[in-house]
């Protein structure tokens, strides 16, 4: 079964799900706003020598490019034709907006048995609120737990809460997908909502936890764990670089490895109990010790010990050991393929107008 899939979404979370899929071998039909289409394609500099932002080649390989204006009555229709053919319809529309534009999810839903409607928003399809992720990485915690301890509240460095919710999309409808073809899909099952909020929310996970279990509310902890000693950034001669123990056999291996020798003996620090409560010396006595040498050498000696630890390195750093390409992006992180770059705007609305679907063929 090869899937099909009308993209109604635009700008981050709904072009990563489609994006998702169209690496793992859907058809997608991306369907724009004429003349300025994606707001992503005006997210520059820098622009490639074609005029395309980076951001929207970032989310939009695999995928065809359609222009039409759901306000006229003849473009309604060739999304109408669309949807009638399409297994799946995934949009980020603010509520209300395509019922009044002429498209209405539940009626298109009882007419078309099969179809899977997936809707992604910022608070949920009931709320007038536009979604985006630097107010969802505020409201939803995220930036109450980054930076610096002393310091303010910081947002990651990337949309991550587009990303994940974009990501739930996905499985969300595969999951759909996947009930479908072993049965009958019910009404309720076809009809899928995600928010970047309950995304974010989700993605507490352990820190979240960490809250409802302790009854006390969670605090920055800069590069450091909450959790887990010695979990964290240290600056070696030459550069920053972090050791993330995450076993009492992995600590004994790492005070080893870094010539702490008398750590390693210490009862208290049997345990990561122990060393949460005695956070202070442990971690001193490492950074003390790794100031000593470059990063490489370290890293080095706690590779051969079995410890984890990483350079931190910059963007360009590590793209330069990943597949990547400056019109594609990064390679699909699911097993799918690049089969084709992001389009141009309307790229392929002659074809999908004369042949629907077939334009895959």
């Amino acid at each position: 079964m090869k899937l099909k899939v009308l993209d109604l979404s635009r700008v981050l979370a709904g072009p990563v799900c489609s994006m998702i899929l169209g690496d793992l071998g859907a058809d997608v039909i991306k369907v724009e706003r004429p003349v300025a289409g994606d707001e992503t394609r005006g997210w520059g500099p820098p622009f490639d020598p074609d005029g395309e932002s980076a951001y929207f080649l970032s989310v939009n390989r695999n995928k065809k490019s359609l222009a039409a204006d759901l306000s006229v009555a003849e473009d309604r229709r060739l999304i109408e034709d669309l949807i009638a053919e399409a297994d799946v319809v995934l949009e980020n529309f603010l509520g209300g907006a395509l019922v009044r534009l002429g498209l209405d999810a539940e009626e298109l839903l009882d007419r078309h048995r099969s179809l899977i409607w997936c809707t992604i928003s910022g608070f949920g399809p009931d709320s007038p609120r536009p979604g985006y992720d630097f107010v969802m990485q505020a409201e939803c915690g995220w930036m109450a737990i980054t930076g610096e301890r002393d310091g303010a509240p910081m947002k990651v460095g990337i949309a991550l809460a587009d990303v994940v919710a974009g990501k739930d999309a996905a499985i969300a409808i595969l999951a759909a997908v996947a009930e479908s073809a072993s049965g009958s899909l019910s009404r309720d099952k076809r009809r899928i909502s995600i928010s970047l909020a309950d995304s974010a929310r989700a993605a507490l996970l352990n820190v979240a936890q960490n809250v409802l279990v302790s009854g006390k509310d969670a605090t920055r902890w800069g590069n450091a764990h909450p959790n887990l000693v010695p979990y964290q950034l240290f600056d070696a001669a030459d550069r920053p670089f972090v050791i993330a123990v995450g076993s009492d056999g992995q600590w004994r291996a790492c005070a080893r490895a870094l010539g702490l020798d008398d750590l390693a003996d210490d009862g208290t620090l049997e345990t990561n109990a122990g060393r949460v409560k005695n956070r202070d010396r442990v971690v001193s006595a490492l950074s003390e010790r790794v100031r000593e040498m470059g990063a490489q050498h370290w890293i080095d000696r706690l590779q051969s010990a079995g410890v984890p630890c990483g350079l931190v390195r910059t963007v360009a750093e590590a793209l330069a050991v990943a597949d990547a390409s400056p019109l594609t992006g990064i390679a699909p992180s699911v097993p799918g393929t690049v089969r084709f770059p992001p389009p141009k705007l309307d790229e392929h609305g002659q074809s999908i107008r004369t042949l629907g679907w077939r334009a895959f063929q």
